[in-house]
């Protein structure tokens, strides 16, 4: 027996940050994003040599160890193993001798959420193996406590659940670790249109979110006033960029992107950096109206907004640094997995 699956990627459109804790337990968090047509992807295949081997082409970890419930987390390939031991405990199931494939098609650090999609992405492929009763809610809400609690990573909650449910997604987080999940029904002109005014780009440099994240948190936590009203501002605007998305409002859709990034400057001093700086210059000149980076910030992509007669003029000029653009479409489903059989069987049963 093989069993694949694949979990989206997304980009964070607008309220990014409010999702973290402490700021999201004390004041609530908004965040609007939207999944793309990039993957993280998991395999798990049957074997019968007595082993647990991990292929995880993102940390570069290629192992094999003895079948047990526990595997260790040594610092190589934590996600998988983290994942793997949890699923174990929490369900009981027999453990089997397997090997579990992992790869993604964007870079760690990145900005686009790879580390908790591909958790969702093992999750859910245990799902389809064991047939575990989890819903989208119960598997992002699994996938957040692998990730925060039992492997101590820091970082918030949109992630995992823009994995596990897709599409455009206006969610709301609660204390206790309440969230909301509100699927918008965008219409198809208005995904086209922000398909055709959005530019993604690669700076060429991945980076760690755990410092600046943990920044944040920091300044959350000890009252910087700075940083709580810019968060608070971060939290509003993903309500007014709601209403622009249903309505299509790109002008409108510009303005709370660029309004949105000086907001997110404030929050922690790495988050921008010659790098970033010279990206937006660059893009500027070209035509682009606004942009931000996705994620933490740092390095990974930026997302910026340019009038769609722009568009190719700006990815020119963008490409010509050190980094590159991206081609991507937005997409509707969240994770999902399947099995398949293998050849030889496949083939008696033809015959």
């Amino acid at each position: 027996m093989i069993i694949r699956s694949k979990a989206p990627l997304r980009i964070g459109l607008a309220g990014g940050g409010s999702d973290v804790s402490p700021y999201s337990d004390i004041y609530g968090g908004i965040i609007l994003n939207a999944t793309i047509n990039l993957y993280a992807y998991c395999t798990i295949e049957e074997t019968d040599d007595g082993l647990v081997t991990v292929e995880s082409y993102d940390s570069d970890c290629f192992e094999s160890y003895p079948l047990s419930r526990q595997l260790e987390i040594d610092g190589k390939a934590s996600l998988l193993k983290g994942t793997y031991n949890r699923v174990m405990r929490d369900f009981n199931i027999p453990s089997k001798a397997c090997k579990i494939t992992t790869y993604n098609d964007a870079p760690a650090g990145s900005g686009l959420g790879t580390s908790s999609t591909m958790v969702v992405a093992i999750l859910k492929a245990f799902v389809e193996w064991y047939s575990l009763p989890l819903g989208d809610y119960e598997i992002a809400r699994l996938a957040y406590e692998i990730e925060r609690k039992d492997l101590d990573l820091s970082g918030g909650k949109q992630d995992q659940y823009a994995a596990a449910f897709g599409g455009f997604n206006y969610m709301e987080f609660l204390k206790d670790d309440m969230v909301i999940i509100n699927p918008l029904k965008v219409k198809r002109w208005i995904i086209d249109e922000l398909e055709a005014s959005i530019v993604l780009y690669f700076t060429g440099r991945s980076r760690s979110s755990a410092a600046i994240i943990d920044e944040q948190k920091k300044n959350i936590t000890t009252g910087n006033t700075q940083s709580i009203e810019a968060m608070h501002r971060i939290k509003q605007s993903a309500v007014e960029m709601k209403l622009a998305v249903l309505k299509g409002d790109m002008k409108e859709f510009a303005r709370i992107i660029g309004s949105a990034w000086e907001d997110k400057k404030k929050m922690a001093g790495a988050i921008t950096n010659p790098v970033i700086e010279e990206a937006f210059a660059v893009a500027t000149k070209a035509g682009a109206l606004a942009g931000k980076v996705s994620g933490a910030g740092g390095g990974g992509f930026i997302m910026f907004c340019v009038e769609p007669t722009k568009k190719k003029a700006v990815m020119e000029a963008l490409d010509q640094l050190d980094g590159y653009t991206l081609q991507f479409n937005f997409t509707d489903g969240g994770a999902h997995g399947w099995k398949i059989y293998e050849t030889d069987r496949i083939e008696s049963l033809r015959h």
